[in-house]
């Protein structure tokens, strides 16, 4: 059964699935219908972080045009531009045992693509979620459904995968910023 949490909530994934090794990202929103007269592109991505909460490389931010870690340990499936029908929007795939000690944490974030030129926001997103699936079984084991209302944000962090005590642990983030995807790139010490 599948733990739903609220933000900030946590689950141990190695306990929800004990043995477990792959996992699929599931991400998904819709767009509310809007006055901008543009389409919206949301866009998933994720930070590999070492202890001092940075990448180590530019190649360990895997997003639309990076989809495949170096390692192997994490693949994107690629871009959805339209965020059409249900389910998820986007997948990111992790092989949990593949991924380097260096790593601290997995960060996974959504932005939406030229928000400001676009002028829009996640106020202008619904039904948005994360949810993190036993890729072995496709069964679900936690699921973040974010139900705040981010009227002035274009970019938010979902959520985190992160190792403590030796376990593989999700945290349900739901931090909002209106800086977009360079906001997290400052943050995670991407190049520009």
């Amino acid at each position: 059964m599948s733990v739903s949490l609220s933000k900030g909530g946590r689950v141990s994934l190695s306990k929800e699935a004990p043995g477990l090794k792959n996992i699929k990202i599931g991400l998904g929103w819709d767009t509310n219908a809007t006055d901008t007269g543009k389409d919206f592109d949301l866009d998933a991505s994720l930070f590999m972080v070492d202890s001092s909460n940075k990448v180590t490389a530019d190649s360990d931010f895997i997003f639309f045009n990076n989809l495949k870690s170096t390692d192997g340990s994490v693949v994107h499936e690629g871009d959805n531009l339209t965020g059409e029908g249900d389910g998820d929007d986007e997948v990111i795939n992790v092989d949990l045992s593949k991924v380097d000690v260096k790593y601290n944490s997995l960060a996974i974030a959504v932005t939406i693509h030229e928000a400001e030129a676009r002028g829009q926001n996640f106020g202008q997103v619904s039904n948005a979620f994360v949810r993190i699936l036993n890729a072995a079984d496709g069964k679900e084991l936690a699921k973040f459904e974010l139900d705040e209302d981010y009227s002035s944000e274009t970019a938010v962090l979902f959520g985190t995968l992160y190792r403590k005590d030796g376990e593989w642990r999700f945290k349900a983030e739901g931090s909002g910023f209106n800086s977009g995807l360079k906001g997290f790139c400052d943050t995670y010490g991407v190049s520009s």
